[in-house]
């Protein structure tokens, strides 16, 4: 495959692919990365490729492991000092105290959660990750994750029904 025929087949999934690396790594930096080092790999591997049917889930298969492995070797935290939490915008339609108040006080409920429940619970209700994608990063099966997001969603709703009552 020569150059022309690699950028002409592959780059016109870049936003793409990028939209895909920057949900799960969370960051503009890790991403460009996460889509360089595949855009690498496609090009290491460009005579093998004619063989690919379907070209753009071929590239998001590609994001999405390297992104997995990024996360699962340690490299990059996926609660990187809260980040997701921070980043996590709740749209308010009244400029009310107290729901901004609200949206704290989650986002402090779930930085107090156990590190399995709060992995679990960023991935899902934050990230919007897919079962089968916190499958691949924790190595849970898909009955613990769903445990694990139930036991954190209602301790969640316990505690901030405990605070507001006082």
């Amino acid at each position: 495959m020569t150059a022309g025929e690699f950028k002409e087949l592959y780059l016109p999934y870049h936003v793409r692919l990028y939209q895909v690396a920057f949900r799960i790594m969370g960051n503009e930096a890790d991403a460009e990365d996460i889509i360089q080092e595949a855009y690498l790999k496609l090009w290491n591997k460009r005579d093998g490729l004619y063989a690919v049917d379907n070209p753009e889930a071929f590239c998001i298969s590609i994001i999405k492991n390297l992104c997995f492995d990024q996360l699962r070797s340690g490299k990059v935290s996926i609660l990187r000092k809260g980040d997701e939490l921070a980043e996590c915008n709740v749209e308010i339609t009244d400029d009310s105290l107290e729901t901004k108040d609200e949206v704290e006080l989650v986002k402090q409920l779930i930085r107090k959660l156990p590190e399995k429940q709060r992995k679990v619970i960023i991935l899902r209700d934050i990230k919007d990750c897919s079962f089968d994608e916190i499958e691949k990063f924790t190595g849970m099966n898909a009955i613990n994750i769903r445990v694990l997001l139930s036991k954190a969603r209602k301790k969640i709703r316990e505690q901030f029904k405990l605070i507001n009552h006082e």
